[in-house]
């Protein structure tokens, strides 16, 4: 039976909160999207009329998509040109979701994101679905086809693995920008011994370049190996000119709702840095420049008014 206009107003109006479930799930735009499209057509082919809890029902049938997305994912990651890192998202990006409180904005953090990545399907699907949108165990046990107690064990496993690698103590939004402003003037003034006082002794950088801009297949561990490759990235050269088609942009924002540094070559988005700041200094440079997965982000940056550069890169 076709869907009438009220049943695809139902569906139309989750969708914001099932995009931002998938991206959390996956940690991919594109993949998100299609994980909610296909949730729609299995709603085009439900009967509706019979579905008690419309967002129940959607709910459970993303969910599991997502879970078979991850398992796949896992497969197709262990073949990705070097660094695989989630697609970021930029301020006010819809797809970010649920922002109230700490553990949701942590949830969605790029840091977290990436940390997520070595949870199993379903310690990610559990640890989702109760910290970023609150689901309480018995209904996150029918989404997922677990008993209660299950899903319980499998949330305290998910945070002990996240725990693990998470940084030091954390520092506050007006703080963390100025150490960014630090860092910058620190990277473009050419001087490593400037950037070292600002790192963590074991800072890490990674780069993902899907391939098809060069990045580092392995991270930069350690202050001064960090420190000189921020040194040469912030360096003129005309060959980085040409690889993306001019000199960048540079822009101080937010990407996850943490720090991040976005170059931007007319109108297109070609990086972004989020960068881990503890109190110790910034532990950690995650650096997007996989074409592929910063159009979302162009598309956001487009429709924003961002003032005026910092200034131009390379």
């Amino acid at each position: 039976m076709p869907l009438t206009p009220e049943d695809v107003e139902r569906f139309e109006s989750a969708r914001p909160r099932l995009e931002a479930l998938a991206y959390r799930l996956l940690g991919s735009v594109g993949e998100a999207e299609d994980a909610v499209q296909e949730t729609f057509l299995r709603w085009q082919g439900a009967d509706v009329e019979a579905v008690r809890v419309p967002e129940a029902w959607l709910t459970k049938v993303l969910t599991n998509l997502c879970l078979n997305q991850l398992t796949s994912a896992r497969a197709r990651r262990e073949t990705y040109v070097g660094e695989w890192l989630p697609e970021p998202l930029l301020a006010g990006d819809p797809m970010l979701g649920p922002a109230d409180t700490a553990v949701q904005r942590e949830s969605v953090s790029y840091a977290v994101l990436t940390l997520m990545e070595r949870l199993t399907p379903h310690e990610r699907a559990v640890y989702v679905l109760r910290e970023a949108f609150g689901y309480p165990h018995r209904e996150i046990a029918g989404i997922v086809g677990l008993s209660e107690a299950a899903s319980q064990q499998i949330l305290h496993r998910a945070k002990r693995h996240l725990d693990a690698g998470r940084p030091r103590r954390e520092i506050d939004a007006a703080a963390a920008r100025r150490v960014v402003e630090e860092f910058l003037a620190a990277a473009t003034s050419g001087r490593t011994e400037l950037l070292v006082e600002l790192l963590t002794t074991d800072a890490v950088a990674i780069g993902d370049g899907g391939g098809q801009v060069p990045a580092r297949t392995k991270a930069f561990e350690g202050a001064t190996a960090v420190a000189r490759f921020m040194r040469g990235l912030f360096k003129p050269a005309a060959a980085k000119r040409n690889l993306v088609g001019g000199s960048p942009e540079v822009y101080l924002t937010s990407a996850n709702g943490g720090p991040a540094v976005v170059a931007v070559v007319e109108g297109r988005v070609v990086g972004v840095m989020c960068l881990e700041i503890t109190d110790e200094g910034i532990a950690a440079f995650r650096n997007q420049v996989n074409p592929d997965k910063l159009r979302r982000a162009t598309g956001t940056w487009a429709a924003g008014d961002h003032g005026k550069p910092l200034f131009h890169a390379f």
